[in-house]
């Protein structure tokens, strides 16, 4: 069995995990962080999100984060499905047409980003280039959407955006630790960036939990489209991935991203359409 395709299949497991954590999340959205370490079934979406998370790192050694990151847009696809079977109805074409385009654009996106590649890992001037830049974006977003009245989406970019970056932090750990073994764990680099990891995975985790409080399918849309551009975006300018070239390839990227965004917004859209599966007063 091929690495891409053990990547691959463990990407549509974290997906199926994530889904459904997701889903439990945005069940209790209207509530403070303090009040939901007081519930159950919350601190279960929190097992679930770090069990994902788990498998996330295992399958960053076996594929270069440019073409894992992109599949965590299945998170969404799937969690339509997950989402109609709790609500005891089908699921509506919209939501087909929807999934359809999303698949379409991601299958066409991964097949154009190149894959030949190992994974790579970041030096320490890319490390704290990488940190300091995402920290003021991360920072300047999550203030934004906190403030009265603001749209969730903003703190939905920077839960994605979050994310993004702790992968890009794991798959530095995973190629170290693969060259090095448990040596790396003295070293300060190290050190930073596994505190680095830790401090992203909450933060992506309190953004994306405060930004469904409006609805699920809107913020968990926006979340998996920042997530997989920034993730791209870091893999090409700071871990030296490469993108398909020429025009037909650029074109043909435009196009699949293009579709998978239209599929993304009617996903979101209906799954906006369906107002008893908003969050719950409890």
């Amino acid at each position: 069995m091929s690495d891409l395709v053990i990547a691959v299949g463990l990407c549509v497991v974290v997906a199926i995990v994530y889904a459904v954590a997701a889903l439990i999340q945005a069940r209790f959205a209207h509530m403070t962080v303090r009040e939901l370490t007081r519930v159950p079934i919350w601190w279960v979406a929190q097992v679930l999100n770090a069990s994902g998370a788990a498998l996330h790192v295992v399958s960053l050694g076996f594929g270069p984060l440019s073409l894992i990151q992109p599949l965590g847009v299945l998170t969404l696809v799937i969690a339509v499905p997950v989402a109609a079977l709790s609500a005891k109805r089908r699921v509506t074409r919209l939501e087909l047409t929807g999934m359809a385009c999303t698949v379409v654009g991601l299958a066409g996106l991964t097949l154009i980003i190149s894959t030949s590649g190992k994974s790579a890992a970041l030096g320490t001037g890319q490390l704290v280039g990488l940190l300091a830049v995402s920290a003021v974006l991360v920072v300047g977003l999550g203030v934004q959407g906190s403030r009265p009245g603001a749209s969730p989406l903003w703190e939905a970019t920077a839960g994605g955006l979050a994310f993004s970056v702790c992968s890009a932090l794991c798959q530095t750990t995973v190629v170290h630790f693969g060259d090095r073994g448990l040596a790396i764990l003295a070293e300060p680099v190290t050190i930073l960036t596994i505190a680095a990891i830790g401090s992203y995975a909450i933060a992506a985790t309190v953004l994306t939990q405060r930004s469904y409080r409006h609805g699920l399918g809107a913020p968990l849309a926006v979340t998996n489209l920042v997530n997989p551009a920034s993730a791209t975006l870091i893999g090409v300018v700071f871990l030296g991935e490469e993108l398909g070239a020429g025009t037909v390839a650029i074109t043909l990227a435009v196009a699949c991203g293009i579709t998978a965004a239209l599929g993304v917004m009617q996903l979101a859209r209906a799954r906006d359409a369906h107002p008893d599966e908003l969050p719950v007063q409890v």
